[in-house]
């Protein structure tokens, strides 16, 4: 299911089964404010909320479909707000995810199996 930015955040909870409290609004309004992004939970504690509310809340959205949770080896846990079919690139230095779409990925010059 492809989320659509024109929809406010209640409807599009309840378009995933999720009733929408006053929580899960106020993260999903951070989340999906900006469009497509990769955050932590760090990033997320501007939310009016406790930090183990905002914890349920990302694992709701997350078995929702409305989000992905993507850790990164030795780097922190990134929840993106994209979930179409796509690929991602960790930079490192700067703690950036970036997205890289299906097509952009080519596989060639492998070994005979």
């Amino acid at each position: 299911m492809s989320l659509d930015a024109n929809i406010d955040i209640g409807s599009r909870l309840r378009r995933y089964g999720l009733r929408p409290t006053r929580q899960r609004v106020a993260l999903g309004d951070l989340l999906f404010a900006k469009g497509d992004r990769h955050l932590t939970v760090e990033e997320l504690a501007g939310v009016p909320v406790s930090l183990a509310t905002v914890y349920n809340t990302l694992h709701q959205f997350t078995e929702a479909g409305l989000i992905r949770v993507l850790a990164m080896e030795g780097a922190r846990t990134y929840f993106d707000t994209n979930v179409s079919d796509h690929h991602h690139f960790f930079v490192e230095d700067d703690n950036e995810v970036l997205d890289i779409p299906v097509s952009n990925i080519q596989i060639d010059n492998l070994p005979e199996p």
